[in-house]
């Protein structure tokens, strides 16, 4: 995944996240990712200098990168060292955050997920664990950081990562990314939503013939549909119970949010409802989208639309 933005004069900011296999690269990569770094994984280390190449070729847009290196390199994994000096030789800082466990976390981790340790396929974990603690003593003696994961779940460890290397509000601790979507029941539930809510009883504007044409993003029909005290009673409480959840989620530790609101066709009714959550929320909630996924669904002919539950 890549994240591009920025000022153009800002340095490259270039982590590099290595350490002992089973110690968490996998998870803390997802979550640099998370917090919008460039992410590499297992780069030969002999090509650490090209991701210089990657900020000129972006016209200087790119500006965080995390590359994970470690013994999956290979012979090329000695050239670790080498490649580092050559980068801040280049004028490109490299902050080292080196991983590791002790050595009973580690056997116990590779017990439960019943891997075989890279540099001991056929012999004991054990004996993997001190070959790769050898191998990798000079880098981690270079490390800028080095963080034990033995106490610490998933959960804690991305908390911990965010805490140390966000920069960006959108991967700032306690943040939540919020989509707001609409769709149409007959099209099917959004697999991806978090929570459904259901505005097929407000007023149907599909049976206004001045209106049916026209999408809920239109003035007139958001006014017909919330033309009601119980229809803008219904969206307050929605933003409300939203404003309640949104700090559980990043408490548990949620990236994102997908709050869906439906009607029977997804273009009036439901489009009324998220456009006024995102009015309300807008100024509240700092990583804000809005999805009208059915809106632009053609219907079908209103002659032979009979049954009030076949559209708007």
């Amino acid at each position: 995944m890549s994240h591009v933005g920025g000022d153009a004069g800002e340095p490259l900011r270039l982590v590099i996240i290595t350490g002992v296999s089973g110690a968490g690269k996998t998870e803390a990569l997802r979550c640099f990712e998370d917090m919008g770094y460039f992410c590499i994984d297992n780069l030969p280390p002999a090509l650490l200098p090209e991701v210089a190449q990657l900020r000129a070729r972006s016209g200087g847009r790119l500006r965080r990168v995390a590359v994970v290196i470690d013994i999956r390199g290979g012979v090329f994994f000695e050239d670790a060292l080498q490649s580092v000096a050559a980068l801040e030789a280049a004028g490109v800082p490299c902050h080292i955050l080196f991983l590791e466990a002790q050595e009973e976390t580690l056997v116990r981790r590779y017990k439960e997920t019943r891997r075989r340790h890279p540099l001991a396929p056929e012999g004991r974990v054990t004996d993997g664990i001190a070959a790769e603690r050898a191998r990798l003593s000079a880098l981690r003696s270079r490390a800028q950081r080095i963080v034990d994961t033995s106490g610490l779940s998933r959960r804690d460890l991305r908390d911990l990562l965010r805490r140390l290397y966000a920069d960006d509000p959108r991967g700032s601790p306690g943040t939540v990314s919020l989509t707001l979507l609409s769709f149409g029941f007959k099209y099917g539930l959004p697999l991806d939503a978090d929570l459904v809510f259901d505005s097929r009883w407000l007023p149907n504007p599909y049976y206004v013939p001045a209106l049916r044409s026209r999408t809920g993003c239109d003035p007139g029909v958001a006014e017909y549909v919330l033309q009601s005290p119980q229809a803008r009673q219904f969206v307050e409480r929605l933003a409300d119970y939203l404003r309640f959840v949104l700090p559980l989620h990043a408490a548990e530790g949620r990236e994102q949010l997908v709050a869906a609101v439906g009607c029977t066709g997804g273009r009036h009714r439901s489009v009324v409802i998220v456009q006024e959550l995102a009015r309300r929320l807008g100024s509240e909630v700092r990583d804000l989208h809005v999805i009208h996924r059915d809106m632009h669904v053609q219907e079908p002919d209103a002659a032979a639309a009979v049954d009030p539950e076949d559209a708007g």
